[in-house]
């Protein structure tokens, strides 16, 4: 029992570490050309949002609202493709249970 406590408290401590080596980290979605962008951090939190002056009018609404989705799935996806780069490159260990 203590064993798996242990396990669970390093992984919790992984957790942490990988929490703010990710936070460091900067993802750039874009859509629509690069008219509309959103920058992550590796946590997911975003950072900042830029939007091409041209799309902010009433009869762009609607592909407004899709690019914000589509760069927001992009910056998603780029995170995802980070995770994985750092798990295979062992910077990232889980540990066995």
């Amino acid at each position: 029992m203590f064993n798996k406590l242990k396990q669970f408290q390093d992984l919790r401590k992984q957790a942490k570490q990988l929490k703010s080596s990710m936070s460091e980290e900067t993802i750039t979605g874009e859509a629509l050309g690069g008219e509309v962008k959103i920058i992550m951090d590796g946590n997911q939190e975003i950072k900042n949002v830029e939007i091409d002056e041209s799309l902010l009018s009433v009869e762009n609404k609607e592909r407004l609202e899709k690019g914000i989705m589509e760069a927001f799935a992009s910056a998603v996806k780029g995170l995802q493709s980070l995770m994985m780069k750092k798990m295979q490159s062992g910077d990232i260990q889980l540990p066995n249970m």
